[in-house]
């Protein structure tokens, strides 16, 4: 029974807006205990849906931030040598030196399977990792079980994690990492699911500039030779800048030319000038 009312629990939040596709290959995910890999560009909300599912369900957030030198064992547990050592020479920290349990620190993994209570565990950008940590961390995930080699003791999962895992593609993962997981791709949002986030992020904002905003947005996002597009963060923040303005509603529906904050759409310095180059001559 638990599990059906799982199943029939994320429909997004008041500020996250998922659509039936998405909404459904989670639920299945948390019904099946499947980890989710969650693939597409920068900006298409990857990370937050983790936010969104955690305050859904009501469970903690544990966030693993994957860089490219980082091994499996990191994510699991830290052994802090360096602690004892200096423990062993001057012995006022009242910790017993011979128990290495003292000095193991949990990573994320660690922290999510000894934790009291059943967490979301997002595991953020795996594309980053090479292949070894991939099938390193699955294997732990699918087992729900590591060991701490310095002990020789076996961690076993109270409870099972409910796994975000998300990556820009970047990088292919490795068929056995992509078997064990389900799957979903998050496209760019279309104009009309566009407007649908900005409405429940503002939604005392008028229709027509709700609107205006997003064709400028958009208009600007399909500039030729830009680098890194502007998202929907930078969407919601160039609103914001907007809405700050008290000439708001006039800088809203002018021709994108004359687009005020292009700061705020554009982070780096090369998309900038293009962007105002562009606009320049149209």
């Amino acid at each position: 029974m638990g599990r059906k009312n799982d199943m029939e629990h994320f429909r997004g939040t008041s500020t996250y807006v998922v659509d039936p596709e998405l909404a459904r290959i989670v639920n299945i995910s948390v019904a099946l205990e499947m980890p989710l890999l969650l693939k597409g560009e920068p900006g298409t909300g990857k990370t937050l849906l983790a936010h969104a599912l955690a305050e859904n369900l009501g469970m903690p957030l544990l966030v693993l931030n994957v860089k490219s030198s980082m091994k499996a064992v990191e994510a699991l547990y830290q052994y802090d040598t360096l602690t004892r050592l200096n423990d062993s020479r001057f012995g006022d920290s009242g910790r017993d030196v011979s128990n290495i349990m003292n000095y193991i620190r949990m990573g994320k993994i660690g922290q999510a399977f000894t934790s009291e209570e059943r967490v979301v565990l997002l595991i953020d950008e795996i594309d980053k990792a090479d292949s070894d940590f991939q099938d390193d961390l699955l294997d732990v995930l699918d087992q729900m079980t590591f060991d701490i080699i310095e002990v020789d003791r076996t961690v076993r999962a109270r409870h099972r994690p409910v796994v975000i895992i998300t990556s820009n593609a970047k990088k292919d993962l490795s068929d056995p990492f992509l078997g064990r997981c389900n799957f979903h791709h998050i496209a760019f949002p279309s104009p009309e699911f566009m407007g649908r986030i900005v409405e429940a992020h503002f939604p005392d904002m008028e229709q027509r500039m709700v609107g205006s905003c997003i064709e400028s947005f958009y208009k600007l996002r399909s500039l030729p030779d830009i680098e890194k597009k502007p998202a929907t963060r930078e969407l919601l923040n160039w609103i914001r800048a907007l809405r700050q303005d008290p000439g708001f509603e006039e800088q809203a529906l002018r021709k994108s030319r004359e687009t005020p904050y292009l700061g705020v759409l554009f982070k780096k310095s090369a998309d900038l000038a293009q962007a105002r180059n562009q606009l320049s001559y149209r």
